[in-house]
């Protein structure tokens, strides 16, 4: 009977530890069990009482264990009652709010407004972000407003910002427990110019002011495109490199577009002398007169080259969307290069971290010109890659070896008869070699691997890839290389 006891306060015990983990405020009935009946216990096992008295010890263990226990259950279902009433109040909120939240990226309209009555067309000539977790977080939502709409307009020339945030209800912690909304001015105003017009009337007044306004910096180039509607638009692109107090303020208010739709995108410090930039706008007639509105632009890094030369790294680009798929990029970069071209102190022109879509712009405009000297001519792009074209290509184009490479490989696939068996098997095969390059040592290691492994050791030490694995992938990569190079061609032929 003793040891029937002493096994039921072990496993009281055992209760007595999980109610500890559940961090329980309350004393759980066992637990009281356990403390009472723990002096019995020890008396019994050590037959400190009379054996006749066990019988009698041991009807009290047993009320007193189902007592309590009645009292544990009723406890445990009063707690899960509470628990299941607190989830149900959790959905209910949640449901109740779901309302208010809404896509950043939805509720946000720009505009560029160029006469009055462009700020009361609602609807007409507005464009989205395409990101915005750069100001609302990984979600890209808004949480407090419903039926959020936020208007962020700029004149076209002077770029003067003004925002307007209306709904038609907001969570406040008086009505809501506590809850608040998101403050979504002050997340604008921590990225945009001090000083926006918040003020519809002001901003209508300041619409004017566009009239007066001359580009910054110096007039490189001049271009004509063709609208959708057939209509010949005029554009300038505009080279600045002076910094000043106007440009400064003005600069200031082309930079928050970057967050909108330069993945990843910094500020940049004005006030160092190595940033140049490149601006193009748009010239159109307006009140028997012309104005410029302004289209996009580029920011360029001269970085220093031993031992007196200097590398130019295109840091971002940005071309506003109602102007997008129109060459505009293009012709902003081709201005870069024309001006890198007179100077002799540019050795290459490098890119951060380029985009998927900048780097097939970049490809193509490349490409465009490599056509253009005489060591890629298709003779020569179907003999392989050569010295003449690395060194024409960097003396002429600033190109590095590495995008002269590139290029190669784009033109060569232009030049290869896809029908004719022979002639694609080589430009696979050229490619593939290039894309072993990263599965293999240098020469002299490679060697001595093959000289102390066997078979089986040499493909475990050539970065885990077995002979197969690598095969396969180096197949996957040059189909994606074709891929995207058929892309870049596409573009080039459209252009030609």
């Amino acid at each position: 009977m003793s040891k029937v006891c002493i096994n039921w306060c072990r496993k009281t015990k055992v209760n007595v530890d999980l109610c500890r983990r559940r961090r329980r405020v309350d004393v759980p009935a066992q637990a009281i069990a356990f403390t009472v009946c723990l002096p019995c216990t020890i008396l019994i096992k050590y037959k400190l009482i009379q054996f006749t008295s066990v019988l009698l010890t041991s009807f009290i263990f047993v009320y007193i264990y189902f007592v309590f226990s009645c009292v544990y259950i009723f406890y445990d279902f009063k707690t899960l009652w509470k628990m299941a009433g607190s989830g149900v109040e959790l959905t209910i909120a949640g449901n109740k709010f779901e309302s208010y939240k809404s896509s950043a990226n939805d509720v946000i309209n720009f505009k560029l407004v160029r006469k009055e009555s462009d700020v009361f067309d609602d609807d007409n000539n507005i464009f989205k972000p395409d990101m915005s977790h750069q100001l609302f977080g990984d979600s890209e939502s808004v949480f407090g407003y419903k039926d959020l709409r936020v208007d962020i307009y700029c004149t076209a020339g002077r770029m003067i910002t003004y925002v307007n945030v209306s709904y038609c209800d907001k969570i406040t912690p008086q009505k809501c427990d506590g809850v608040s909304a998101d403050d979504v001015l002050r997340i604008l105003a921590g990225k945009l110019q001090p000083g926006f017009l918040s003020n519809r009337d002001e901003f209508i007044t300041s619409i004017s002011k566009d009239e007066t306004f001359r580009p910054f910096g110096e007039l490189i180039h001049s271009y004509d495109c063709t609208s959708i509607s057939g209509d010949e638009r005029q554009f300038e692109v505009y080279f600045v490199s002076v910094v000043d107090a106007s440009w400064r303020d003005y600069h200031e208010r082309l930079q928050p577009f970057l967050l909108f739709y330069v993945d990843a995108a910094s500020y940049i410090d004005v006030d160092d002398e190595k940033w140049n930039y490149y601006v193009v706008y748009e010239k159109y007639r307006q009140d028997d007169g012309y104005r410029h509105a302004f289209v996009g632009y580029m920011t360029i890094y001269n970085y220093y080259a031993y031992p007196e030369r200097i590398r130019p790294r295109i840091s971002q680009m940005l071309v506003l969307p109602p102007f997008q798929r129109q060459g505009h990029g293009s012709q902003l970069l081709q201005c870069f290069y024309n001006r890198c071209y007179a100077i002799p102190e540019v050795l290459d022109i490098t890119v951060e971290d380029p985009s998927e879509g900048f780097q097939r712009m970049r490809d193509c405009v490349d490409a465009g010109n490599c056509l253009k000297l005489a060591s890629f001519n298709r003779a020569a792009l179907l003999h392989g890659f050569s010295y003449d074209m690395e060194l024409e290509a960097r003396e002429k184009l600033r190109l590095n070896r590495r995008q002269s490479r590139h290029v190669y490989e784009i033109l060569r696939l232009k030049a290869t008869d896809h029908s004719n068996r022979p002639q694609y098997k080589a430009y696979r095969l050229d490619v593939k070699r290039r894309l072993n390059i990263p599965f293999q040592k240098n020469s002299r290691d490679f060697r001595k691997l093959q000289s102390a492994l066997n078979a089986t050791e040499l493909s475990a030490t050539m970065n885990g890839f077995s002979t197969e694995q690598r095969m396969e992938l180096l197949d996957k990569q040059f189909n994606d290389c074709v891929a995207e190079y058929q892309l870049v061609l596409a573009r080039l032929s459209a252009t030609l």
